[in-house]
């Protein structure tokens, strides 16, 4: 079977860190998904051998079509990387051009790459030469802003180095989850290149899976946010809307955490390992909600995080007039909400310190500071009477810069001064520190 051919109609699990992991993979599995996708596995740690790298990449028994995303800048540690999965068992090496992070994104990774198109090519080039049987797919998105929006360049790239197929996130990287999908954008996509695209973002029902096929015309559809909310979202894509009661859904949460206790094990660190997803992942569980009574759906509100406002925005709704708009209005999608303004576009501008300035400024401060500094130490290290009738001595013993000792009563001055007592002093402190 082609890729084409398996990609038809399908809904793909999309690549997520943390949500991809072995056991919830397995989960999904059992819940109907037909392709799965590893976590995003950078290829330079692999190379290093990192363990924790490795364990990204493996496959569970019964996965029935599994895909490794890799990260990477470099052609040669692609491809190095490419290799080393098809040689493990890949059945698909997908490619992240998309990733909106900063970790990863300051170093060149992920969506960084897409404002280079050449260097996709090259990437994708070099890798599709590395391996013999296995698929070599791209993950891209619109662009970097609305303002740079070249996501039919990259696209181009990545068909010019041997792409197998292309996944379209319909936002940019500085949109990240917040703003709506673009589906007009990827049926623009669609209509640019020759190979299989599959579709991403906002799809969190059941009917708006059909919906973003007909809008765009993708073969497929792939989901993140939606099978981390409701992992059922698999079997619900071909048997339709499930009902699911709170008993219901407690039985598969507890059927993942026995899926990740015998995969992590039944110590102290699979528990742990189960309890820190189990703590990230009640954020997207708790978003589930229900169908309407009236058969309407929940909007998009409902399925948000409340503590940034609604993360999920609905689809565009179709064109009456588009040859591929759907003419049911179960399927239609609602209307878009006005975009919100980025924090980059309402944050008031600071101005800028100029670096120079301050080095020219603070650079003689320092050193003269310093000269200062070392000045008094210098000084100190002598012991140098005054030669003023009326300048006090120290005495040795108690460290008493006065003209009289308030212990001892040592007096006088340098003209007037019993040197015999003053070297009987001198010699009893064994901490003697004379000064200026």
């Amino acid at each position: 079977m082609t890729l084409a051919d398996r990609l038809s109609g399908a809904l793909v699990m999309a690549p997520m860190t943390k949500g991809s992991n072995l056991p919830y993979r397995r989960l999904c599995v059992e819940l109907g998904a037909t392709i799965t996708m590893s976590e995003m596995t950078v290829a330079r740690r692999l190379k290093q051998k990192r363990k924790g790298e490795f364990a990204l990449i493996r496959r569970a028994p019964d996965e029935r079509y599994f895909g490794v995303q890799l990260a990477g800048t470099n052609p040669d540690e692609m491809a190095w990387a490419a290799t080393l999965v098809e040689s493990r068992g890949g059945d698909l090496v997908d490619i992240n051009f998309g990733c909106p992070i900063d970790h990863f994104t300051r170093k060149g990774l992920g969506a960084s790459i897409g404002r280079q198109p050449n260097r996709i090519r090259r990437i994708v080039d070099a890798m599709k030469r590395a391996v013999q049987h296995v698929p070599i797919t791209a993950k891209i998105r619109l662009g970097w802003n609305d303002e740079d929006l070249n996501y039919l360049e990259q696209a181009k790239a990545a068909v010019d180095g041997g792409a197998d197929a292309l996944t379209v996130h319909g936002r940019t990287r500085n949109a990240r989850y917040r703003l709506a999908a673009d589906w007009d954008a990827i049926g623009k996509v669609v209509s640019a290149v020759s190979i299989p695209v599959i579709g991403n973002g906002d799809v969190l029902f059941p009917h708006e899976i059909t919906a973003a096929r007909l809008r765009s015309g993708c073969t497929a559809v792939m989901s993140a946010r939606g099978v981390l909310i409701k992992p059922w979202l698999f079997r619900e894509a071909s048997a339709g809307y499930l009902d699911l009661d709170g008993d219901a859904r407690v039985a598969i949460y507890r059927r993942y955490v026995a899926l990740a206790l015998e995969h992590w094990g039944g110590d102290d660190f699979g528990r742990q390992r189960a309890r820190e997803f189990l703590r990230w992942h009640v954020g997207f569980w708790c978003r589930y909600a229900r169908r309407h009574a009236d058969g309407s759906w929940p909007t998009s509100r409902c399925c948000s995080r409340p503590s940034r406002g609604c993360s999920r925005a609905a689809m565009p709704r179709p064109s009456t007039t588009s040859p591929t708009a759907c003419s049911s209005n179960v399927h239609s999608m609602p209307a878009p909400r006005p975009r919100r303004p980025l924090r980059s576009e309402t944050r008031t501008s600071r101005p800028r310190v100029d670096m120079r300035v301050v080095v020219l400024v603070l650079c003689p401060l320092v050193v003269a500071v310093s000269s200062l500094r070392a000045r008094r130490e210098h000084g100190r290290s002598r012991w140098k009477p005054s030669t003023s009738s009326h300048s006090p001595v120290t005495c040795g013993l108690h460290r008493r810069c006065s003209p009289g000792c308030r212990q001892c009563g040592t007096t006088g001055h340098v003209q007037g001064l019993d040197l015999d007592r003053l070297a009987l002093v001198r010699q009893s402190s064994a901490s003697y520190e004379p000064v200026r």
